[in-house]
Protein backbone atom coordinates (compact mmCIF):
# COMPACT_ATOMS: atom_id res chain seq x y z
CA UNK A 1 0.00 0.00 0.00
CA UNK A 2 1.46 3.74 -1.06
CA UNK A 3 2.57 5.51 1.94
CA UNK A 4 1.07 9.26 2.78
CA UNK A 5 2.99 11.74 0.97
CA UNK A 6 3.96 14.66 3.43
CA UNK A 7 5.26 17.57 3.10
CA UNK A 8 6.09 18.36 7.19
CA UNK A 9 5.59 21.21 9.10
CA UNK A 10 7.17 24.87 10.34
CA UNK A 11 7.35 26.00 13.19
CA UNK A 12 8.19 29.22 14.95
CA UNK A 13 9.24 28.81 18.61
CA UNK A 14 11.00 31.91 20.16
CA UNK A 15 13.98 32.75 18.14
CA UNK A 16 14.14 29.53 16.05
CA UNK A 17 12.56 27.61 12.89
CA UNK A 18 11.37 23.89 13.91
CA UNK A 19 10.73 21.59 11.71
CA UNK A 20 8.83 18.50 11.98
CA UNK A 21 8.13 15.73 9.87
CA UNK A 22 6.78 11.82 9.95
CA UNK A 23 9.78 9.06 9.55
CA UNK A 24 9.37 5.16 10.00
CA UNK A 25 6.22 5.68 11.92
CA UNK A 26 7.90 8.23 14.36
CA UNK A 27 7.81 11.82 14.87
CA UNK A 28 11.12 13.34 13.96
CA UNK A 29 11.87 17.25 14.63
CA UNK A 30 15.02 19.34 13.71
CA UNK A 31 16.18 22.96 14.99
CA UNK A 32 16.66 24.94 11.24
CA UNK A 33 18.29 27.87 12.49
CA UNK A 34 17.70 31.27 14.02
CA UNK A 35 14.37 33.42 12.68
CA UNK A 36 16.78 36.52 12.09
CA UNK A 37 19.37 34.80 9.59
CA UNK A 38 16.71 32.41 7.81
CA UNK A 39 13.95 33.08 5.98
CA UNK A 40 10.31 32.10 5.96
CA UNK A 41 11.01 30.48 2.41
CA UNK A 42 14.05 29.45 3.33
CA UNK A 43 13.48 27.56 6.06
CA UNK A 44 10.50 25.86 4.35
CA UNK A 45 13.02 25.09 1.35
CA UNK A 46 15.59 22.92 4.17
CA UNK A 47 12.32 20.95 5.10
CA UNK A 48 11.31 20.10 1.58
CA UNK A 49 14.67 18.57 1.24
CA UNK A 50 14.68 17.15 4.56
CA UNK A 51 10.91 15.22 3.42
CA UNK A 52 12.03 14.88 -0.02
CA UNK A 53 13.96 11.53 0.17
CA UNK A 54 11.75 10.07 2.78
CA UNK A 55 8.44 10.31 -0.29
CA UNK A 56 10.97 9.12 -2.89
CA UNK A 57 10.70 5.97 -0.57
CA UNK A 58 7.34 6.05 0.37
CA UNK A 59 6.41 6.25 -3.42
CA UNK A 60 6.08 2.94 -5.17
CA UNK A 61 7.51 3.53 -8.67
CA UNK A 62 4.70 2.86 -11.03
CA UNK A 63 4.49 3.72 -15.18
CA UNK A 64 1.00 4.70 -14.96
CA UNK A 65 1.65 8.00 -12.27
CA UNK A 66 1.27 10.90 -14.51
CA UNK A 67 4.13 13.27 -15.68
CA UNK A 68 2.82 16.06 -12.88
CA UNK A 69 2.70 13.66 -9.98
CA UNK A 70 6.31 12.17 -11.18
CA UNK A 71 7.67 16.14 -11.72
CA UNK A 72 6.05 17.55 -8.64
CA UNK A 73 6.82 14.71 -5.75
CA UNK A 74 9.96 12.90 -7.35
CA UNK A 75 11.70 15.14 -9.45
CA UNK A 76 11.57 18.77 -8.19
CA UNK A 77 11.86 17.85 -4.52
CA UNK A 78 14.92 16.24 -5.37
CA UNK A 79 16.61 18.42 -7.78
CA UNK A 80 15.76 21.94 -5.74
CA UNK A 81 18.51 20.16 -2.93
CA UNK A 82 21.16 21.14 -5.77
CA UNK A 83 19.84 24.36 -7.48
CA UNK A 84 20.53 27.60 -6.57
CA UNK A 85 17.08 29.63 -6.21
CA UNK A 86 17.99 31.36 -9.12
CA UNK A 87 18.10 28.34 -11.27
CA UNK A 88 14.61 26.67 -9.64
CA UNK A 89 13.01 30.25 -10.29
CA UNK A 90 13.98 30.27 -14.01
CA UNK A 91 13.79 25.80 -14.18
CA UNK A 92 9.84 25.52 -12.65
CA UNK A 93 8.82 28.55 -14.93
CA UNK A 94 10.10 26.91 -18.04
CA UNK A 95 8.44 23.59 -16.41
CA UNK A 96 5.09 25.43 -15.42
CA UNK A 97 4.20 27.29 -18.59
CA UNK A 98 5.41 24.80 -21.78
CA UNK A 99 5.93 21.06 -19.69
CA UNK A 100 2.67 20.43 -17.70
CA UNK A 101 -0.14 22.27 -20.24
CA UNK A 102 0.90 19.82 -22.80
CA UNK A 103 2.12 16.06 -21.02
CA UNK A 104 1.12 16.81 -17.41
CA UNK A 105 -2.26 14.77 -17.76
CA UNK A 106 -0.35 11.57 -19.34
CA UNK A 107 1.29 8.81 -17.46
CA UNK A 108 5.29 8.28 -17.80
CA UNK A 109 4.77 4.94 -18.86
CA UNK A 110 2.84 6.05 -22.28
CA UNK A 111 5.32 8.75 -23.68
CA UNK A 112 7.19 7.99 -27.15
CA UNK A 113 10.26 9.55 -28.62
CA UNK A 114 8.66 10.90 -31.66
CA UNK A 115 5.65 12.39 -29.59
CA UNK A 116 8.24 14.46 -27.38
CA UNK A 117 10.37 15.58 -30.70
CA UNK A 118 7.57 17.38 -32.58
CA UNK A 119 7.04 19.24 -29.32
CA UNK A 120 10.14 20.37 -29.62
CA UNK A 121 9.75 21.24 -33.52
CA UNK A 122 6.19 22.78 -32.90
CA UNK A 123 7.80 24.93 -30.05
CA UNK A 124 10.42 25.75 -32.47
CA UNK A 125 8.05 26.43 -35.15
CA UNK A 126 6.38 29.21 -33.00
CA UNK A 127 9.62 31.04 -32.56
CA UNK A 128 10.98 30.20 -29.40
CA UNK A 129 14.33 31.22 -28.56
CA UNK A 130 17.27 28.71 -29.06
CA UNK A 131 18.23 28.45 -26.08
CA UNK A 132 14.47 28.31 -24.36
CA UNK A 133 14.02 24.85 -26.68
CA UNK A 134 17.62 23.22 -25.91
CA UNK A 135 16.66 24.25 -22.03
CA UNK A 136 13.22 22.34 -22.78
CA UNK A 137 15.22 19.09 -24.23
CA UNK A 138 17.73 19.25 -21.38
CA UNK A 139 14.48 19.12 -19.10
CA UNK A 140 12.96 16.21 -20.73
CA UNK A 141 16.05 14.40 -20.52
CA UNK A 142 16.33 14.77 -16.82
CA UNK A 143 13.02 14.08 -15.52
CA UNK A 144 12.96 10.61 -18.48
CA UNK A 145 16.46 9.46 -17.11
CA UNK A 146 15.08 9.89 -13.64
CA UNK A 147 12.31 7.92 -14.13
CA UNK A 148 14.15 4.99 -15.68
CA UNK A 149 16.46 5.41 -12.71
CA UNK A 150 13.61 5.23 -10.11
CA UNK A 151 12.15 1.89 -11.73
CA UNK A 152 8.85 4.15 -13.05
CA UNK A 153 9.82 3.14 -16.84
CA UNK A 154 12.44 0.80 -18.47
CA UNK A 155 14.04 3.55 -20.69
CA UNK A 156 13.72 6.83 -21.03
CA UNK A 157 12.23 8.01 -24.51
CA UNK A 158 14.14 11.42 -24.36
CA UNK A 159 17.71 10.04 -24.88
CA UNK A 160 17.75 11.26 -28.95
CA UNK A 161 15.88 14.48 -28.63
CA UNK A 162 17.54 17.08 -30.20
CA UNK A 163 16.92 20.75 -30.78
CA UNK A 164 15.75 21.88 -33.71
CA UNK A 165 17.90 23.62 -36.56
CA UNK A 166 14.76 25.94 -37.05
CA UNK A 167 14.96 27.54 -33.44
CA UNK A 168 16.55 30.98 -34.04
CA UNK A 169 20.35 31.21 -33.36
CA UNK A 170 21.59 33.67 -30.32
CA UNK A 171 23.25 36.59 -31.28
CA UNK A 172 26.50 36.06 -32.17
CA UNK A 173 28.03 39.53 -32.92
CA UNK A 174 30.56 41.61 -30.87
CA UNK A 175 31.57 44.93 -31.22
CA UNK A 176 34.48 46.70 -32.91
CA UNK A 177 36.33 49.31 -31.08
CA UNK A 178 34.96 52.07 -32.89
CA UNK A 179 31.55 51.49 -31.91
CA UNK A 180 32.55 50.95 -28.50
CA UNK A 181 33.73 54.56 -28.45
CA UNK A 182 30.18 55.02 -30.38
CA UNK A 183 28.28 53.76 -27.72
CA UNK A 184 30.30 55.52 -24.35
CA UNK A 185 29.79 58.90 -26.05
CA UNK A 186 26.18 59.08 -26.11
CA UNK A 187 25.67 57.72 -22.49
CA UNK A 188 25.36 59.53 -19.35
CA UNK A 189 28.10 58.54 -16.57
CA UNK A 190 25.92 56.07 -14.60
CA UNK A 191 25.04 54.51 -17.76
CA UNK A 192 28.73 54.95 -18.91
CA UNK A 193 29.83 52.75 -15.75
CA UNK A 194 27.56 49.75 -16.11
CA UNK A 195 28.68 49.46 -19.75
CA UNK A 196 32.15 49.59 -19.08
CA UNK A 197 31.86 47.06 -16.19
CA UNK A 198 30.48 45.20 -18.87
CA UNK A 199 33.10 45.85 -21.86
CA UNK A 200 36.31 46.73 -20.26
CA UNK A 201 35.86 44.46 -17.27
CA UNK A 202 33.47 41.75 -18.54
CA UNK A 203 31.17 41.66 -15.46
CA UNK A 204 27.76 40.01 -15.92
CA UNK A 205 24.62 41.88 -15.67
CA UNK A 206 23.40 40.55 -12.47
CA UNK A 207 27.09 41.18 -10.97
CA UNK A 208 27.22 44.64 -12.11
CA UNK A 209 23.77 45.28 -10.55
CA UNK A 210 24.12 43.38 -7.54
CA UNK A 211 27.25 45.76 -6.76
CA UNK A 212 27.30 47.70 -3.45
CA UNK A 213 29.90 50.12 -2.62
CA UNK A 214 31.87 48.31 -0.16
CA UNK A 215 32.63 45.40 -2.94
CA UNK A 216 34.62 47.86 -5.18
CA UNK A 217 37.80 47.82 -3.75
CA UNK A 218 40.76 50.21 -4.80
CA UNK A 219 41.41 48.34 -8.03
CA UNK A 220 39.16 45.56 -7.77
CA UNK A 221 35.67 44.40 -7.83
CA UNK A 222 34.80 41.90 -5.38
CA UNK A 223 32.06 39.57 -6.95
CA UNK A 224 30.51 38.08 -4.45
CA UNK A 225 26.87 38.15 -4.78
CA UNK A 226 24.34 38.84 -8.45
CA UNK A 227 20.68 40.03 -8.86
CA UNK A 228 18.60 37.87 -10.97
CA UNK A 229 14.86 38.83 -11.44
CA UNK A 230 15.40 41.00 -8.56
CA UNK A 231 16.41 38.13 -6.02
CA UNK A 232 19.72 38.79 -4.59
CA UNK A 233 21.52 35.36 -4.61
CA UNK A 234 25.54 34.22 -4.82
CA UNK A 235 27.10 34.25 -8.41
CA UNK A 236 26.11 32.02 -11.02
CA UNK A 237 29.33 29.58 -10.54
CA UNK A 238 32.17 28.93 -8.35
CA UNK A 239 34.09 30.32 -10.72
CA UNK A 240 31.82 33.56 -10.91
CA UNK A 241 33.40 34.57 -7.36
CA UNK A 242 36.08 36.38 -7.84
CA UNK A 243 38.42 39.78 -7.92
CA UNK A 244 37.35 41.14 -11.09
CA UNK A 245 40.10 43.87 -12.35
CA UNK A 246 39.22 47.22 -13.03
CA UNK A 247 41.38 49.59 -15.28
CA UNK A 248 42.31 52.91 -14.64
CA UNK A 249 39.98 54.72 -17.04
CA UNK A 250 37.07 52.79 -15.63
CA UNK A 251 38.21 53.48 -11.60
CA UNK A 252 38.11 57.01 -13.10
CA UNK A 253 34.61 56.85 -14.02
CA UNK A 254 33.47 55.11 -10.97
CA UNK A 255 35.06 57.74 -9.01
CA UNK A 256 32.81 60.60 -11.33
CA UNK A 257 29.67 58.61 -10.55
CA UNK A 258 30.38 57.85 -7.02
CA UNK A 259 30.92 61.89 -6.63
CA UNK A 260 26.90 62.76 -7.38
CA UNK A 261 25.35 59.06 -5.77
CA UNK A 262 23.03 59.88 -2.91
CA UNK A 263 24.38 57.46 -0.92
CA UNK A 264 27.88 55.58 -1.15
CA UNK A 265 27.99 53.84 2.23
CA UNK A 266 29.82 50.25 2.09
CA UNK A 267 26.19 48.41 2.02
CA UNK A 268 24.68 50.72 -0.20
CA UNK A 269 23.99 50.03 -4.21
CA UNK A 270 26.22 51.33 -6.63
CA UNK A 271 23.00 51.67 -9.04
CA UNK A 272 20.21 52.07 -6.70
CA UNK A 273 16.51 52.00 -7.63
CA UNK A 274 14.63 55.21 -6.95
CA UNK A 275 13.60 53.34 -3.65
CA UNK A 276 17.81 53.28 -2.98
CA UNK A 277 16.97 50.20 -0.58
CA UNK A 278 16.72 47.66 -3.96
CA UNK A 279 18.92 47.84 -6.73
CA UNK A 280 18.11 48.99 -9.93
CA UNK A 281 16.08 46.76 -12.30
CA UNK A 282 18.60 45.76 -15.49
CA UNK A 283 15.43 45.37 -17.58
CA UNK A 284 14.08 48.82 -16.69
CA UNK A 285 17.58 50.42 -16.98
CA UNK A 286 18.08 48.81 -20.64
CA UNK A 287 15.20 49.98 -22.05
CA UNK A 288 14.61 53.07 -20.58
CA UNK A 289 18.18 54.16 -20.66
CA UNK A 290 20.44 52.36 -23.44
CA UNK A 291 17.93 51.55 -25.92
CA UNK A 292 17.05 54.99 -26.85
CA UNK A 293 20.68 55.93 -27.11
CA UNK A 294 21.82 53.26 -29.15
CA UNK A 295 19.05 53.37 -31.80
CA UNK A 296 20.40 57.13 -32.23
CA UNK A 297 23.80 56.06 -33.33
CA UNK A 298 22.29 52.12 -34.94
CA UNK A 299 23.90 49.74 -32.47
CA UNK A 300 19.81 48.71 -31.62
CA UNK A 301 21.38 45.01 -31.88
CA UNK A 302 23.54 45.16 -28.88
CA UNK A 303 22.25 43.83 -25.54
CA UNK A 304 24.20 42.92 -22.23
CA UNK A 305 25.45 39.26 -23.87
CA UNK A 306 26.74 41.31 -26.77
CA UNK A 307 28.87 44.10 -24.36
CA UNK A 308 30.17 40.91 -22.31
CA UNK A 309 31.18 38.78 -25.79
CA UNK A 310 33.12 42.42 -26.70
CA UNK A 311 35.36 42.01 -24.05
CA UNK A 312 36.27 38.94 -24.50
CA UNK A 313 36.77 39.08 -28.12
CA UNK A 314 38.85 42.52 -27.96
CA UNK A 315 40.78 40.73 -25.23
CA UNK A 316 41.58 37.85 -27.58
CA UNK A 317 42.24 40.50 -30.56
CA UNK A 318 45.19 41.73 -28.16
CA UNK A 319 46.51 38.64 -27.73
CA UNK A 320 45.79 38.21 -23.73
CA UNK A 321 45.88 34.80 -22.40
CA UNK A 322 42.81 32.58 -22.48
CA UNK A 323 43.33 31.44 -18.51
CA UNK A 324 43.39 35.74 -17.76
CA UNK A 325 40.33 36.13 -19.96
CA UNK A 326 38.44 33.35 -18.27
CA UNK A 327 39.40 34.68 -15.04
CA UNK A 328 38.33 37.63 -15.08
CA UNK A 329 34.78 36.40 -16.64
CA UNK A 330 34.74 33.98 -14.17
CA UNK A 331 34.62 31.02 -15.78
CA UNK A 332 36.72 28.06 -17.78
CA UNK A 333 38.30 28.66 -20.56
CA UNK A 334 36.79 26.21 -22.95
CA UNK A 335 33.75 28.15 -22.09
CA UNK A 336 35.39 31.50 -23.03
CA UNK A 337 37.54 30.01 -26.67
CA UNK A 338 34.33 28.55 -27.39
CA UNK A 339 31.43 30.71 -25.82
CA UNK A 340 32.49 34.33 -25.47
CA UNK A 341 35.27 34.90 -27.91
CA UNK A 342 34.92 35.77 -31.84
CA UNK A 343 38.22 36.96 -33.51
CA UNK A 344 37.56 39.70 -36.18
CA UNK A 345 38.00 39.55 -39.55
CA UNK A 346 41.03 41.47 -39.35
CA UNK A 347 42.71 39.14 -37.31
CA UNK A 348 41.54 36.15 -39.24
CA UNK A 349 43.41 38.23 -42.51
CA UNK A 350 46.08 38.45 -40.98
CA UNK A 351 46.62 34.84 -40.06
CA UNK A 352 45.81 33.58 -43.41
CA UNK A 353 48.38 35.86 -44.95
CA UNK A 354 50.33 34.93 -42.57
CA UNK A 355 50.34 31.14 -43.46
CA UNK A 356 50.20 32.21 -47.12
CA UNK A 357 53.73 33.53 -46.70
CA UNK A 358 55.30 30.36 -44.58
CA UNK A 359 54.03 28.56 -47.54
CA UNK A 360 55.50 30.42 -50.25
CA UNK A 361 52.86 31.22 -52.01
CA UNK A 362 51.70 34.06 -53.57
Amino acid sequence: MRKRFQKGSLKKVEWAWIAQWWEDGHRRARTLGRVGKLTKSEANAELAAIVAPINARSKTPSARCTFREFVKDVYLPFYRRKWKRTTQMTNEDRLNHHLMPEFGDHTVGSFLRDELQDFLDRKAAVGLSFSIVDHLRWDLRQIFRMAATEGYINRSPAELLFTPRECPRPNTSVMTIEEVRKLLSVLSIREQVIAKLAVVAGMRPGEIFGLRWGRLEHEYANIQQRVYRGDVDTPKTPRSVRWAALSDGLLATIQEWRAVSINTSPDAWVFPSEKLTTPLSKDNCWRRYFKPKLESVELSWVNFQVLRKTHSSLLADLDVDPQIRADQMGHAVDVNQNVYTKRSLAHRRQAVNALETALGVM
